[in-house]
Protein backbone atom coordinates (compact mmCIF):
# COMPACT_ATOMS: atom_id res chain seq x y z
CA UNK A 1 0.00 0.00 0.00
CA UNK A 2 1.13 3.56 -0.64
CA UNK A 3 2.75 5.36 2.30
CA UNK A 4 2.14 9.08 2.73
CA UNK A 5 5.41 11.04 2.87
CA UNK A 6 6.19 14.70 3.30
CA UNK A 7 8.49 16.50 0.88
CA UNK A 8 11.19 17.02 3.51
CA UNK A 9 11.17 13.34 4.47
CA UNK A 10 11.68 12.27 0.88
CA UNK A 11 14.61 14.66 0.46
CA UNK A 12 16.32 13.18 3.50
CA UNK A 13 15.79 9.69 2.11
CA UNK A 14 17.08 10.72 -1.32
CA UNK A 15 20.36 11.96 0.19
CA UNK A 16 21.22 8.41 1.21
CA UNK A 17 20.24 7.00 -2.20
CA UNK A 18 20.92 9.55 -4.93
CA UNK A 19 24.16 8.71 -6.77
CA UNK A 20 24.86 12.28 -7.97
CA UNK A 21 24.72 13.72 -4.45
CA UNK A 22 26.84 10.91 -3.00
CA UNK A 23 29.38 11.47 -5.78
CA UNK A 24 29.69 15.16 -4.86
CA UNK A 25 30.11 14.24 -1.20
CA UNK A 26 32.85 11.73 -2.03
CA UNK A 27 34.55 14.37 -4.17
CA UNK A 28 34.59 16.75 -1.19
CA UNK A 29 36.24 14.08 0.99
CA UNK A 30 38.82 13.45 -1.74
CA UNK A 31 39.62 17.18 -1.92
CA UNK A 32 40.19 17.25 1.84
CA UNK A 33 42.60 14.34 1.54
CA UNK A 34 44.47 16.08 -1.29
CA UNK A 35 44.95 19.11 0.94
CA UNK A 36 46.49 16.92 3.62
CA UNK A 37 48.80 15.44 0.99
CA UNK A 38 49.91 18.92 -0.09
CA UNK A 39 50.60 19.89 3.52
CA UNK A 40 53.07 17.00 3.72
CA UNK A 41 55.37 18.93 1.36
CA UNK A 42 56.06 21.42 4.16
CA UNK A 43 56.53 18.89 6.97
CA UNK A 44 59.66 16.87 7.83
CA UNK A 45 60.19 13.41 6.43
CA UNK A 46 62.21 10.52 7.84
CA UNK A 47 63.29 7.12 6.54
CA UNK A 48 64.91 4.01 7.98
CA UNK A 49 67.11 1.77 5.82
CA UNK A 50 68.78 -1.52 6.75
CA UNK A 51 70.66 -4.18 4.84
CA UNK A 52 72.67 -7.39 5.16
CA UNK A 53 75.16 -8.48 2.50
CA UNK A 54 78.20 -10.57 1.71
CA UNK A 55 81.19 -9.50 -0.41
CA UNK A 56 83.57 -12.11 -1.93
CA UNK A 57 86.97 -10.85 -3.00
CA UNK A 58 89.49 -12.89 -5.03
CA UNK A 59 93.14 -11.83 -5.35
CA UNK A 60 95.41 -13.36 -8.01
CA UNK A 61 98.82 -12.51 -6.48
CA UNK A 62 99.14 -13.90 -3.95
CA UNK A 63 96.28 -16.21 -4.81
CA UNK A 64 93.61 -15.94 -2.15
CA UNK A 65 89.88 -15.31 -1.69
CA UNK A 66 87.88 -13.63 1.08
CA UNK A 67 84.19 -13.71 2.00
CA UNK A 68 83.31 -10.70 4.14
CA UNK A 69 79.74 -10.23 5.50
CA UNK A 70 78.47 -6.77 6.38
CA UNK A 71 75.44 -5.26 8.04
CA UNK A 72 74.19 -1.67 7.79
CA UNK A 73 71.42 0.48 9.22
CA UNK A 74 70.74 4.17 8.67
CA UNK A 75 68.21 6.81 9.61
CA UNK A 76 67.77 9.94 7.50
CA UNK A 77 65.53 12.98 7.92
CA UNK A 78 64.81 16.08 5.90
CA UNK A 79 62.99 19.32 6.69
CA UNK A 80 62.12 21.74 3.87
CA UNK A 81 63.28 25.23 4.75
CA UNK A 82 62.46 27.10 1.58
CA UNK A 83 60.24 25.46 -1.03
CA UNK A 84 57.84 28.12 -2.39
CA UNK A 85 56.24 25.72 -4.88
CA UNK A 86 55.13 23.41 -2.04
CA UNK A 87 53.57 26.29 -0.10
CA UNK A 88 51.67 27.47 -3.18
CA UNK A 89 50.53 23.89 -3.80
CA UNK A 90 49.07 23.82 -0.28
CA UNK A 91 47.11 27.02 -1.01
CA UNK A 92 45.82 25.48 -4.23
CA UNK A 93 44.66 22.35 -2.43
CA UNK A 94 42.79 24.50 0.08
CA UNK A 95 41.06 26.25 -2.81
CA UNK A 96 40.23 22.76 -4.06
CA UNK A 97 38.33 22.11 -0.83
CA UNK A 98 36.33 25.30 -1.42
CA UNK A 99 35.57 24.20 -4.98
CA UNK A 100 34.44 20.78 -3.79
CA UNK A 101 32.26 22.42 -1.13
CA UNK A 102 30.63 24.62 -3.77
CA UNK A 103 30.04 21.56 -5.93
CA UNK A 104 28.48 19.75 -2.98
CA UNK A 105 26.23 22.77 -2.30
CA UNK A 106 25.18 22.80 -5.95
CA UNK A 107 24.46 19.06 -5.86
CA UNK A 108 22.42 19.49 -2.67
CA UNK A 109 20.32 22.28 -4.16
CA UNK A 110 19.89 20.30 -7.37
CA UNK A 111 18.68 17.32 -5.33
CA UNK A 112 16.14 19.50 -3.51
CA UNK A 113 14.75 20.76 -6.81
CA UNK A 114 14.71 17.32 -8.45
CA UNK A 115 12.85 15.72 -5.55
CA UNK A 116 10.41 18.66 -5.40
CA UNK A 117 9.86 18.45 -9.16
CA UNK A 118 9.09 14.72 -8.98
CA UNK A 119 6.90 15.27 -5.90
CA UNK A 120 4.80 17.98 -7.55
CA UNK A 121 4.65 16.03 -10.80
CA UNK A 122 2.93 13.18 -8.96
CA UNK A 123 0.56 15.62 -7.26
CA UNK A 124 -0.29 17.29 -10.58
CA UNK A 125 -0.85 13.90 -12.25
CA UNK A 126 -3.13 12.87 -9.37
CA UNK A 127 -5.16 16.06 -9.66
CA UNK A 128 -5.40 15.67 -13.43
CA UNK A 129 -6.71 12.13 -13.03
CA UNK A 130 -9.18 13.29 -10.36
CA UNK A 131 -10.56 16.05 -12.59
CA UNK A 132 -10.77 13.75 -15.62
CA UNK A 133 -12.73 11.22 -13.60
CA UNK A 134 -15.02 13.94 -12.27
CA UNK A 135 -15.57 15.14 -15.83
CA UNK A 136 -16.25 11.55 -16.88
CA UNK A 137 -18.92 11.25 -14.19
CA UNK A 138 -20.52 14.53 -15.25
CA UNK A 139 -20.48 13.56 -18.93
CA UNK A 140 -21.97 10.16 -18.07
CA UNK A 141 -24.83 11.92 -16.30
CA UNK A 142 -25.31 14.19 -19.28
CA UNK A 143 -25.27 11.15 -21.58
CA UNK A 144 -27.91 9.43 -19.48
CA UNK A 145 -30.06 12.56 -19.56
CA UNK A 146 -29.70 12.81 -23.35
CA UNK A 147 -30.71 9.16 -23.72
CA UNK A 148 -33.79 9.67 -21.55
CA UNK A 149 -34.81 12.79 -23.44
CA UNK A 150 -34.34 11.00 -26.75
CA UNK A 151 -36.46 8.10 -25.59
CA UNK A 152 -39.32 10.41 -24.64
CA UNK A 153 -38.88 12.37 -27.85
CA UNK A 154 -37.88 15.75 -26.39
CA UNK A 155 -34.45 15.81 -28.08
CA UNK A 156 -32.88 14.48 -31.26
CA UNK A 157 -30.39 11.67 -31.59
CA UNK A 158 -27.71 14.28 -32.16
CA UNK A 159 -27.60 15.17 -28.46
CA UNK A 160 -27.17 11.53 -27.55
CA UNK A 161 -24.37 11.02 -30.05
CA UNK A 162 -22.58 14.20 -29.00
CA UNK A 163 -22.69 13.11 -25.38
CA UNK A 164 -21.44 9.62 -26.33
CA UNK A 165 -18.55 11.10 -28.32
CA UNK A 166 -17.59 13.34 -25.42
CA UNK A 167 -17.78 10.39 -23.00
CA UNK A 168 -15.48 8.32 -25.22
CA UNK A 169 -13.04 11.21 -25.47
CA UNK A 170 -12.97 11.67 -21.70
CA UNK A 171 -12.44 7.95 -21.25
CA UNK A 172 -9.38 8.14 -23.51
CA UNK A 173 -8.10 11.07 -21.46
CA UNK A 174 -8.61 9.03 -18.29
CA UNK A 175 -6.45 6.21 -19.66
CA UNK A 176 -3.71 8.68 -20.58
CA UNK A 177 -3.92 10.34 -17.14
CA UNK A 178 -3.65 6.97 -15.39
CA UNK A 179 -0.55 6.10 -17.40
CA UNK A 180 1.00 9.52 -16.75
CA UNK A 181 0.42 9.14 -13.00
CA UNK A 182 2.03 5.70 -13.08
CA UNK A 183 5.11 7.06 -14.87
CA UNK A 184 5.42 10.03 -12.50
CA UNK A 185 5.21 7.75 -9.48
CA UNK A 186 7.92 5.51 -10.88
CA UNK A 187 10.18 8.55 -11.39
CA UNK A 188 9.66 9.64 -7.77
CA UNK A 189 10.24 6.12 -6.47
CA UNK A 190 13.46 5.80 -8.41
CA UNK A 191 14.72 9.14 -7.15
CA UNK A 192 14.29 8.38 -3.44
CA UNK A 193 14.81 4.63 -3.52
CA UNK A 194 11.39 3.68 -2.21
CA UNK A 195 8.18 2.42 -3.76
CA UNK A 196 4.49 3.26 -3.49
CA UNK A 197 5.02 6.81 -2.23
CA UNK A 198 1.93 8.95 -1.72
CA UNK A 199 2.66 12.71 -1.52
CA UNK A 200 0.72 14.89 0.87
CA UNK A 201 -1.85 17.06 -0.95
CA UNK A 202 -2.09 20.82 -0.55
CA UNK A 203 -4.07 21.85 2.49
CA UNK A 204 -7.53 23.24 1.74
CA UNK A 205 -8.21 26.05 1.27
CA UNK A 206 -4.97 26.46 -0.62
CA UNK A 207 -2.76 29.19 0.84
CA UNK A 208 0.12 30.03 -1.49
CA UNK A 209 3.07 32.18 -0.38
CA UNK A 210 2.68 35.88 -0.99
CA UNK A 211 4.55 37.44 -3.92
CA UNK A 212 8.16 38.32 -3.14
CA UNK A 213 8.66 41.95 -2.20
CA UNK A 214 12.28 42.15 -3.41
CA UNK A 215 13.23 43.54 -6.78
CA UNK A 216 14.96 41.44 -9.40
CA UNK A 217 18.26 43.25 -8.71
CA UNK A 218 18.23 41.86 -5.17
CA UNK A 219 18.11 38.29 -6.45
CA UNK A 220 20.77 38.94 -9.10
CA UNK A 221 23.12 40.40 -6.48
CA UNK A 222 22.58 37.38 -4.26
CA UNK A 223 23.31 35.07 -7.15
CA UNK A 224 26.56 36.89 -7.95
CA UNK A 225 27.73 36.37 -4.37
CA UNK A 226 26.35 32.99 -3.33
CA UNK A 227 25.59 30.94 -6.44
CA UNK A 228 27.69 27.74 -6.15
CA UNK A 229 28.74 27.81 -9.81
CA UNK A 230 30.08 31.34 -9.47
CA UNK A 231 31.88 30.36 -6.26
CA UNK A 232 33.50 27.50 -8.15
CA UNK A 233 34.56 29.84 -10.96
CA UNK A 234 36.02 32.35 -8.47
CA UNK A 235 38.06 29.60 -6.83
CA UNK A 236 39.17 28.41 -10.27
CA UNK A 237 40.54 31.88 -11.00
CA UNK A 238 42.45 31.83 -7.71
CA UNK A 239 43.86 28.39 -8.51
CA UNK A 240 44.97 29.61 -11.95
CA UNK A 241 46.71 32.63 -10.42
CA UNK A 242 48.45 30.43 -7.87
CA UNK A 243 49.52 28.12 -10.70
CA UNK A 244 51.19 31.09 -12.38
CA UNK A 245 52.97 31.97 -9.13
CA UNK A 246 54.08 28.34 -8.77
CA UNK A 247 55.41 28.34 -12.32
CA UNK A 248 57.54 31.41 -11.52
CA UNK A 249 59.18 29.52 -8.67
CA UNK A 250 60.96 27.40 -11.29
CA UNK A 251 63.77 30.00 -11.20
CA UNK A 252 64.03 30.03 -7.40
CA UNK A 253 66.31 27.89 -5.23
CA UNK A 254 65.18 25.31 -2.70
CA UNK A 255 66.74 24.84 0.73
CA UNK A 256 66.38 21.72 2.89
CA UNK A 257 67.77 20.78 6.28
CA UNK A 258 69.09 17.23 6.11
CA UNK A 259 70.38 14.86 8.80
CA UNK A 260 71.44 11.21 8.75
CA UNK A 261 72.92 8.60 11.08
CA UNK A 262 74.40 5.37 9.64
CA UNK A 263 76.05 2.30 11.17
CA UNK A 264 78.05 -0.24 9.11
CA UNK A 265 79.19 -3.48 10.79
CA UNK A 266 81.80 -5.88 9.33
CA UNK A 267 82.05 -8.97 11.65
CA UNK A 268 85.04 -10.49 9.75
CA UNK A 269 86.61 -7.21 8.91
CA UNK A 270 86.94 -5.50 5.56
CA UNK A 271 89.50 -5.55 2.80
CA UNK A 272 91.47 -2.92 4.70
CA UNK A 273 91.35 -4.73 8.04
CA UNK A 274 91.04 -8.51 7.60
CA UNK A 275 89.87 -10.47 10.61
CA UNK A 276 89.09 -7.36 12.65
CA UNK A 277 85.48 -6.88 13.83
CA UNK A 278 84.79 -3.39 12.54
CA UNK A 279 81.87 -1.00 13.22
CA UNK A 280 81.67 2.37 11.47
CA UNK A 281 79.25 5.07 12.66
CA UNK A 282 78.59 8.17 10.59
CA UNK A 283 76.41 11.13 11.59
CA UNK A 284 75.83 14.13 9.35
CA UNK A 285 73.77 17.30 9.59
CA UNK A 286 73.67 19.93 6.89
CA UNK A 287 71.75 22.30 4.67
CA UNK A 288 71.25 21.43 1.01
CA UNK A 289 70.83 24.19 -1.57
CA UNK A 290 69.52 23.52 -5.07
CA UNK A 291 69.61 26.41 -7.56
CA UNK A 292 68.20 25.86 -11.09
CA UNK A 293 70.40 27.46 -13.75
CA UNK A 294 68.90 26.52 -17.11
CA UNK A 295 66.10 24.13 -18.12
CA UNK A 296 65.77 24.72 -21.86
CA UNK A 297 63.26 27.61 -21.45
CA UNK A 298 60.77 25.20 -19.85
CA UNK A 299 60.06 27.61 -16.98
CA UNK A 300 59.38 30.58 -19.28
CA UNK A 301 57.04 28.53 -21.46
CA UNK A 302 55.28 27.15 -18.40
CA UNK A 303 54.66 30.72 -17.18
CA UNK A 304 53.19 31.67 -20.56
CA UNK A 305 50.87 28.66 -20.39
CA UNK A 306 49.63 29.46 -16.89
CA UNK A 307 49.01 33.10 -17.82
CA UNK A 308 46.81 31.93 -20.68
CA UNK A 309 45.00 29.54 -18.33
CA UNK A 310 44.45 32.44 -15.97
CA UNK A 311 42.87 34.52 -18.73
CA UNK A 312 40.70 31.56 -19.66
CA UNK A 313 39.47 31.18 -16.07
CA UNK A 314 38.62 34.88 -15.86
CA UNK A 315 36.72 34.74 -19.16
CA UNK A 316 34.81 31.65 -17.98
CA UNK A 317 33.93 33.49 -14.77
CA UNK A 318 32.58 36.49 -16.65
CA UNK A 319 30.52 34.30 -19.00
CA UNK A 320 29.12 32.39 -16.04
CA UNK A 321 28.18 35.60 -14.23
CA UNK A 322 26.19 36.74 -17.25
CA UNK A 323 24.45 33.38 -17.60
CA UNK A 324 23.59 33.20 -13.91
CA UNK A 325 22.23 36.74 -13.94
CA UNK A 326 20.04 35.90 -16.94
CA UNK A 327 18.82 32.66 -15.37
CA UNK A 328 18.02 34.48 -12.12
CA UNK A 329 16.03 37.14 -13.93
CA UNK A 330 14.13 34.50 -15.88
CA UNK A 331 13.33 32.60 -12.66
CA UNK A 332 12.21 35.81 -10.95
CA UNK A 333 9.85 36.88 -13.71
CA UNK A 334 8.61 33.31 -13.97
CA UNK A 335 7.54 33.45 -10.33
CA UNK A 336 5.88 36.82 -10.83
CA UNK A 337 4.03 35.49 -13.87
CA UNK A 338 3.06 32.38 -11.89
CA UNK A 339 1.31 34.47 -9.24
CA UNK A 340 -0.63 36.35 -11.91
CA UNK A 341 -1.53 33.14 -13.70
CA UNK A 342 -2.86 31.52 -10.51
CA UNK A 343 -5.01 34.58 -9.79
CA UNK A 344 -6.35 34.61 -13.35
CA UNK A 345 -7.15 30.88 -13.27
CA UNK A 346 -8.92 31.23 -9.93
CA UNK A 347 -11.16 33.85 -11.50
CA UNK A 348 -11.59 31.66 -14.57
CA UNK A 349 -12.60 28.70 -12.38
CA UNK A 350 -15.35 30.75 -10.73
CA UNK A 351 -16.53 32.03 -14.11
CA UNK A 352 -16.49 28.54 -15.63
CA UNK A 353 -18.54 27.18 -12.74
CA UNK A 354 -21.10 29.95 -13.22
CA UNK A 355 -21.19 29.28 -16.97
CA UNK A 356 -21.78 25.57 -16.37
CA UNK A 357 -24.60 26.25 -13.90
CA UNK A 358 -26.23 28.61 -16.37
CA UNK A 359 -25.96 26.13 -19.25
CA UNK A 360 -27.36 23.29 -17.15
CA UNK A 361 -30.30 25.45 -16.15
CA UNK A 362 -30.81 26.57 -19.76
CA UNK A 363 -30.69 22.94 -20.91
CA UNK A 364 -33.42 22.02 -18.46
CA UNK A 365 -35.69 24.82 -19.64
CA UNK A 366 -34.91 24.19 -23.29
CA UNK A 367 -32.92 27.30 -24.21
CA UNK A 368 -29.57 25.44 -24.35
CA UNK A 369 -28.62 22.26 -26.13
CA UNK A 370 -26.58 19.33 -24.92
CA UNK A 371 -23.33 20.38 -26.60
CA UNK A 372 -23.41 23.68 -24.69
CA UNK A 373 -23.44 21.82 -21.39
CA UNK A 374 -20.69 19.46 -22.52
CA UNK A 375 -18.49 22.36 -23.60
CA UNK A 376 -19.05 24.15 -20.31
CA UNK A 377 -18.12 20.99 -18.41
CA UNK A 378 -14.91 20.59 -20.41
CA UNK A 379 -14.00 24.22 -19.84
CA UNK A 380 -14.55 23.93 -16.07
CA UNK A 381 -12.49 20.80 -15.54
CA UNK A 382 -9.71 21.93 -17.83
CA UNK A 383 -9.56 25.17 -15.86
CA UNK A 384 -9.40 23.23 -12.59
CA UNK A 385 -6.56 21.14 -13.98
CA UNK A 386 -4.68 24.19 -15.25
CA UNK A 387 -5.11 25.91 -11.88
CA UNK A 388 -3.73 22.91 -9.98
CA UNK A 389 -0.73 22.67 -12.32
CA UNK A 390 -0.15 26.45 -12.07
CA UNK A 391 -0.03 26.21 -8.27
CA UNK A 392 2.56 23.47 -8.35
CA UNK A 393 4.58 25.34 -10.98
CA UNK A 394 4.51 28.43 -8.79
CA UNK A 395 5.80 26.54 -5.75
CA UNK A 396 8.50 24.88 -7.82
CA UNK A 397 9.36 28.19 -9.48
CA UNK A 398 10.03 29.74 -6.09
CA UNK A 399 12.46 26.93 -5.30
CA UNK A 400 14.18 27.38 -8.67
CA UNK A 401 14.49 31.11 -8.04
CA UNK A 402 16.25 30.45 -4.74
CA UNK A 403 18.41 27.84 -6.45
CA UNK A 404 19.37 30.35 -9.14
CA UNK A 405 20.34 32.79 -6.38
CA UNK A 406 22.28 30.06 -4.54
CA UNK A 407 20.27 30.34 -1.29
CA UNK A 408 18.03 27.26 -1.51
CA UNK A 409 18.07 25.18 1.70
CA UNK A 410 16.07 22.64 3.65
CA UNK A 411 14.26 25.49 5.42
CA UNK A 412 12.55 26.33 2.13
CA UNK A 413 11.21 22.78 1.93
CA UNK A 414 10.03 22.98 5.53
CA UNK A 415 8.02 26.04 4.51
CA UNK A 416 6.46 24.02 1.66
CA UNK A 417 5.65 21.16 4.01
CA UNK A 418 3.64 23.63 6.08
CA UNK A 419 1.35 24.13 3.05
CA UNK A 420 0.59 20.41 2.78
CA UNK A 421 -2.21 18.53 4.53
CA UNK A 422 -0.75 16.05 6.98
CA UNK A 423 -2.72 12.78 6.83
Amino acid sequence: SASAQSLLTLVEQAQSYDAAWQSAQAQWRAASSRADQARAGLLPSAALAAGVGTARTEISRPEMSMTLPNRSVSVSASQPLYRPANRIGLEQSQRGIDIAQAQLDAATQDLLVRVSQAYFDVMAAQDTLTFVRAQKTAVAEQLAAAQRNFEVGTTTVTDQREAQARFDLVRAREIAAENDLHVKRLALDQLVGRSAIQPWPLAQPVQLPAPDSHEVTHWVEQAQQQQPQIRQALMAVDVARLETAKARTGHLPTVDLQASHAINHYPNGSTNSLGVNTRNTTTSVGVALNLPLFAGFAVQNRIQETLAREEQAEADLEALRRNVAQATRAAYFGVQSGHSQVSALQAAEASSQSALDANQLGYKVGVRINIDVLNAQSQLYETKRDLAVARYNLLLGQLKLRQAAGVLSLDDLRALDALLARP
